[in-house]
């Protein structure tokens, strides 16, 4: 019984939830019913989404019936009918005896006595005293005579006023011997058949029908367990975030109410979903249970003809088993949000201690610095060289540009130390850090602002200064991905490539990282794109998920690229889209500014054309990454001039 409420399950329509009638399927591989699918898309309109995975289809597509699934549909529902069995110690209930002698009318001749026996033929009773000619005169003989019958007039058809002795089941209604031509094409039977008949099909139709209820039942508390686990599930969870939160400061709350938000909302949709399932559930059983009491009603009657016309249209009802659709919560969603939440604990605690750390060597840089050496979180890209100490000492007011509370995650911890000419010159004659946080953060806007639009101005030629060598990561790269040529190309294979497996490689999108990282500084590649129409080319954090769909280029808020899909270019980040103008280039330059905190894609030519720029305070070490999906799509890392 369990295999097949989880085959119901895998059988029903999605939107619907009731199992496939004349069943199609899209071209991303989910079935609906083409009813229901067909009044969907009528009310979507152009451009055309799958209901469930939501795949994008700019044209309808041409859509045909899943023969081999509605065959299965169809035993699936015969399996469920023949394993239909009524509740322990229950049996139908039996008709009804005829009503008795005292709910009887009178005697049609002295209209006094109550009726003793009926004449079908004369279709009159008489009482006890008056049926004697029947019984005398020999012209009677053929009317025979039966217990009393009331209302004789319901017996006798209304339009030949003859008495009515057949039953058509095509038309279900009771018909006289004259009736028989108009209905010569109908199956007609005689009453004490049809009424055997029909008495024995709807007997079985209320076993099937209890049947029914009991599965709507348990469906009913199946639901209601699902929710009370999927709801200590969400607070399992919750109660975990509000743990690790413990251990953080004010300064998180936000990214507390955030993760805690998320969770709150998947319960909610869960939630919903479920109460709309109950909903549909409960309407259907009391449904059933309706047409099961008017079945009861009607076997309890004893009049024959009312019980026939009555039987008749219940039987043509039909219902169907309840089933549940498969919902649950989006555990990979939980897992990310509990995950993210573990990591900003370590990465606020690694904050905290090495603020503590430099804290702790600011009053030993104030001594000789021939007593402790070089400090080693001083970093520096010159040479080093002897110095007076009179040249050393102005370099302490950076170590304090920090301030002593904690540090705001994403802001570039370097405000100094421009590459550009033109702001390197601002910088010199301003050593004194800013006076507070806004005047800090103002100052590095402008200063950000400054240097973008400095390289947004730059010839390729002196972009090219800022070139390094890309090499693509083997133990990255999807098994739809063949690198060519010592890892600078990477193309879609024709076959899996039978990788071995690794934690940094990508199991959902055909995507591959740099090799090398970038924390500091300023990059500058190139990229040559061969059948550019599904492919990207971007940049990531080496914490970007590996599994599932938010692993791809842009879905994420881990990954900026630019895309072409088909002749569509986009640029993407965190699940955003922003439409690019079109553009035939089949060279692309990526600029990284890791100090200043942007990335900038440009289309190559004789000269270099901004495509789109990404404003971001990187917090982690950044890998150039790419993505190729059709056949024939091909990147090729250009060598750094």
């Amino acid at each position: 019984m369990a295999e097949l409420g989880h085959l119901a399950e895998e059988l029903s329509c999605s939107i619907c939830l009731e199992p496939f009638k004349e069943p199609v399927t899209t071209p991303c591989g989910h079935n609906f019913c083409g009813s229901c699918l067909n009044e969907t898309w009528a009310v979507q309109g152009s451009p055309y989404r799958c209901p469930q995975c939501r795949a994008v289809y700019p044209a309808r597509p041409q859509l045909r019936k899943n023969t081999v699934l509605c065959a299965v549909v169809d035993q699936f529902l015969q399996a469920e009918l023949a394993r239909a069995a009524p509740p322990d110690g229950w049996t139908p209930p039996t008709r009804a005896a005829a009503p008795s002698q005292d709910a009887q009318g009178a005697c049609d001749l002295c209209l006094k006595e109550a009726a003793a026996m009926t004449c079908l033929m004369c279709m009159a009773s008489f009482c006890q005293e008056h049926p004697q000619p029947h019984l005398d005169i020999p012209a009677f003989r053929d009317h025979p005579l039966q217990p009393p019958v009331s209302n004789l007039q319901s017996r006798k058809c209304p339009q030949h006023n003859r008495l009515r002795e057949f039953f058509c089941t095509d038309h279900g209604e009771c018909i006289c011997h004259i009736c028989l031509v108009e209905h010569k094409a109908c199956s007609h039977m005689s009453l004490s058949q049809a009424t055997a008949d029909l008495e024995t099909k709807l007997r079985h139709k209320l076993t099937v029908m209890y049947s029914h209820i009991n599965g709507a039942s348990r469906a009913l508390e199946d639901v209601r367990a699902r929710q009370q686990d999927m709801r200590e599930t969400a607070n399992k969870k919750m109660e975990q975030l509000r743990q690790e939160y413990l251990e953080m400061k004010a300064v998180i709350d936000a990214s507390e109410a955030s993760a805690t938000r998320k969770i709150k909302e998947e319960e909610k949709r869960v939630n919903t979903k479920l109460d709309t399932i109950y909903q549909v559930l409960l309407k259907k059983k009391s449904e059933i249970q309706s047409l099961k009491d008017d079945i009861e009603l009607s076997l309890s009657k004893g009049d024959e003809f009312e019980f026939l016309e009555k039987a008749s249209k219940l039987q043509g009802v039909v219902t169907k088993p309840v089933y549940v659709p498969k919902v649950e919560l989006n555990h990979e969603l939980m897992k990310g949000v509990a995950q993210g939440t573990t990591d900003l604990k370590n990465e606020l605690k690694r904050c905290v201690r090495q603020l503590q750390e430099k804290k702790f060597e600011e009053p030993a840089s104030s001594g000789d610095p021939k007593e402790h050496g070089p400090v080693p979180t001083q970093k520096t890209t010159r040479p080093s060289k002897k110095v007076p100490k009179e040249e050393k000492k102005p370099k302490k007011p950076p170590a304090t540009a920090f301030p002593s509370k904690l540090p705001t995650f994403g802001a570039p911890e370097q405000l100094v130390d421009l590459k550009p000419e033109s702001c390197t010159a601002g910088a010199a004659n301003t050593p004194t850090p800013p006076a507070n946080a806004s005047t800090s953060e103002s100052n590095s806007a402008s200063v950000r602002a400054k240097v973008l639009e400095t390289f947004l101005t730059k010839s390729r030629a002196e972009l090219l200064t800022y070139s390094v060598k890309v090499i693509l990561d083997y133990n990255s790269a999807h098994n739809k991905v063949a690198l060519l040529e010592t890892y600078t190309v990477a193309s879609v294979a024709d076959v899996p490539q039978n990788y071995r497996p690794h934690p940094q490689r990508f199991t959902y999108c055909s995507q591959v990282l740099g090799l090398h990282c970038y924390k500091k500084g300023i990059q500058y590649w190139e990229v040559e794109l061969q059948k550019n129409n599904f492919c990207g080319i971007g940049i990531c954090y080496g914490s970007m998920e590996r599994h599932g769909p938010e692993s791809r280029l842009g879905r994420n808020s881990s990954s900026w690229c630019v895309e072409w899909f088909n002749t569509k270019i986009s640029a993407w980040h965190n699940n955003v889209e922003k439409t690019l103008p079109p553009s035939k280039t089949t060279r692309v330059g990526v600029l990284l500014n890791c100090d200043h905190g942007f990335v900038i894609f440009f289309a190559v030519a004789d000269k270099v054309h901004l495509m789109y720029k990404f404003k971001v305070d990187f917090t982690e070490a950044v890998y150039p990454a790419f993505w190729v999906f059709s056949a024939g799509a091909t990147l090729s890392i250009c060598p750094p001039k």
